[in-house]
């Protein structure tokens, strides 16, 4: 598993195989992979037009929407297609959703809304592909805090890395930068949430926090360091850039994904 799709994102099938697995393009990052057919709700065409624009973000770590004779869990981060606000209406269910949640015309992208929502993640178990509470990586937590705060990225670290603008010195760097960083072989396979007092917020083997200087992500608990520093990108200051070239970049990433 290398990503995974949350309750309420849409998705266009572009492929089946047999009875069981679907090739799907995310909607709002283009990520293509493939997931297991029982796990995707089919919607009309005016439908899926309308739940692009039409939706709430649950704010909520863990949370159940309710049906007349069900409820069904979400996490952190999932779409409420077409939320009034109280209830939204999927096929023939119509659901109450009576936890926090938030219009993406209300959010505000400053520092202070980004510290707010990574921290909701602390202590998240580390999970390859994963992009909740239950389980989540490190390019999939500067996904999701991101997407949560209004700014689009793409779904891998060295996508992320080429959006916002670099940070000469991380002394310089600002609560709410991103940092990057590389293995032996100088590729970008990590990234983390700057903090106050020169501390990093990132998933490695929990979503936790860290020390960082010039030279990367300091552990003291190991009393070393375990991640070498690229770059800094401030990514907030250039938001309004963002979309366009998040578009671009995503629309090369090839993949498989999986839902369990």
């Amino acid at each position: 598993m290398i990503s995974q799709l949350l309750f309420g994102e849409l998705a266009e099938v572009l492929e089946t195989k047999g009875r069981q697995w679907v090739k799907v393009r995310c909607a709002w990052d283009n990520f293509v992979g493939w997931v297991a057919s029982n796990q995707l709700k089919p919607v009309t065409p005016s439908e899926f037009k309308r739940f692009q624009s039409e939706y709430a973000y649950s704010l909520e770590l863990f949370h159940t929407i309710l049906a007349q004779d069900f409820c069904v869990p979400i996490v952190m981060g999932a779409q409420l297609p077409g939320f009034d606000g109280m209830r939204f209406k999927l096929e023939e269910h119509y659901f109450t959703f009576s936890g926090q949640a938030v219009f993406p015309e209300h959010i505000d992208q400053g520092p202070e809304f980004v510290l707010k929502i990574a921290r909701k993640y602390l202590h998240a178990p580390f999970l390859w592909g994963g992009r909740s509470p239950m389980g989540i990586d490190a390019p999939g937590l500067i996904q999701m805090v991101f997407k949560l705060c209004g700014v689009p990225m793409p779904r891998e670290a060295e996508q992320q890395v080429f959006l916002g603008e670099a940070v000469d010195f991380v002394e310089q760097s600002r609560p709410g930068d991103i940092a990057f960083f590389e293995n032996k072989a100088g590729r970008i396979t990590h990234c983390g949430i700057i903090l106050p007092n020169q501390e990093v917020l990132h998933a490695y083997g929990s979503v936790r926090i860290d020390s960082i200087d010039h030279f990367g992500i300091y552990n003291r608990k190991q009393a070393r360091y375990t991640h070498r520093l690229r770059v800094v990108k401030r990514m907030l200051k250039s938001k309004a850039a963002a979309p366009d070239r998040v578009e671009k970049l995503v629309e090369k990433a090839e993949g498989q994904f999986e839902l369990f």
